[in-house]
């Protein structure tokens, strides 16, 4: 039986009238590579902001290690070990790419230069080296997305929550990323995964759970969830 990293128990979020979560019972196993599918609006990233703590649920609870982490700070639940990435890129747009990674790893690191050395070991192992004096705002988006996961990765996480990682890249820098987060789990580093694009999800996902107006509708490995013809129409 493998081990439950992360566990929500009947999670709820609502915006006024619009019910963006309601009762997730979701669970993410040590190791695992999680795909959370669903259209636009089904409520994927509400969950992992009520996870990371940017946002707080009206009701049910998040733990994390079997420690309930629900009510903690984002900053809180980062040192625990869950870092996320973003749809929309958000780095230190006049800071070159090392600082942008370095200010990440301070927050495990007591000192700027043990942080510059976990920045460059992270830079390493994304073959970003050679970026490494670039400013971050004038990298291409390509770039900015293989950034973001440097940031979250810097943080030294156990938990590594990617959201919608694909959006706006080409084909070959796909091709990149679906090699980056397979050596990212390789490294022990769990993966919940947010996307609705089925290409990138099902190949690299050990199972999938899909969403659907806020709700949970189905869940399995990727083969069975591409293959329930009851869900082609959401």
């Amino acid at each position: 039986m493998m081990d439950i990293l992360l566990e929500t128990r009947n999670l709820n979020k609502r915006f006024g009238g619009l019910k963006a979560v309601s009762k997730m019972d979701l669970a993410v196993n040590q190791g695992e590579i999680l795909g959370l599918i669903g259209p636009n609006g089904a409520g994927k990233t509400t969950v992992f902001n009520l996870i990371s703590g940017f946002l707080r649920p009206d009701s049910g609870s998040i733990y994390f290690q079997g420690e309930e982490i629900t009510r903690m700070k984002a900053h809180d639940i980062c040192r625990k070990g869950v870092a996320r990435t973003f749809q929309i890129v958000k780095p230190f747009s006049k800071m070159t790419v090392l600082k942008n990674i370095q200010v990440s790893a301070l927050s495990k690191s007591d000192s700027l230069k043990k942080a510059e050395s976990v920045a460059l070991e992270t830079l390493n192992f994304l073959n970003l080296l050679p970026l490494k004096e670039k400013i971050a705002g004038e990298l291409p988006v390509g770039h900015l997305k293989l950034l973001e996961v440097a940031k979250a990765l810097a943080t030294r996480p156990k938990l590594l929550l990617l959201d919608e990682p694909i959006a706006g890249l080409n084909p070959s820098e796909v091709v990149r990323l679906i090699e980056v987060v397979r050596s990212i789990q390789k490294m022990g580093i769990t993966i919940l995964l947010v996307e609705h694009v089925m290409r990138f999800i099902m190949p690299i996902c050990d199972r999938v759970i899909v969403m659907h107006y806020g709700e949970k509708i189905a869940e399995g490995p990727p083969a069975q969830i591409a293959k329930d013809l009851s869900l082609i129409h959401i």
